[in-house]
């Protein structure tokens, strides 16, 4: 009689060490995510640029309590959902850095146009 209780209580065990993983794999981090873009959401304020679900960039002009104002294109303001917004894009992206004496150092000859590369000919010249 003692192996058919260990038995059942060994799967009982397997259930509960499965559902432990699916929280930690899954539920946990999928509520971060969550509370991550509502604090997003809180925090959007005037002047932030930002990414809308349909990948349209713009600065915010105005915030109401469910949606802003959101100038995509100088003169043209729409009207966005707050929970449509994706995410603040970030102002401190580095620039491109140039080289120091104004020549480019990756410069392509065919100037980017497919199918005008030069042989080698006429490199050398």
């Amino acid at each position: 009689m003692t192996i058919a209780a260990s038995g059942g209580s060994g799967f009982f065990l397997i259930i509960i060490v499965a559902f432990l993983l699916l929280w930690l794999i899954v539920v946990r981090p999928q509520k971060r995510r969550q509370n991550q873009q509502q604090q997003m959401i809180g925090d959007l304020r005037v002047g932030d640029e930002i990414l809308t679900a349909g990948g349209i960039y713009g600065t915010i002009l105005d915030v109401d309590e469910d949606q802003v104002t959101v100038e995509i294109a100088p003169k043209v303001e729409v009207q966005v959902a707050r929970r449509a917004i994706a995410g603040v894009t970030r102002e401190d992206e580095p620039e491109p850095e140039e080289a120091a004496d104004g020549s480019e150092q990756d410069a392509d000859p065919s100037g980017g146009i497919p199918g005008n590369e030069a042989s080698e000919e006429e490199k050398r010249g």
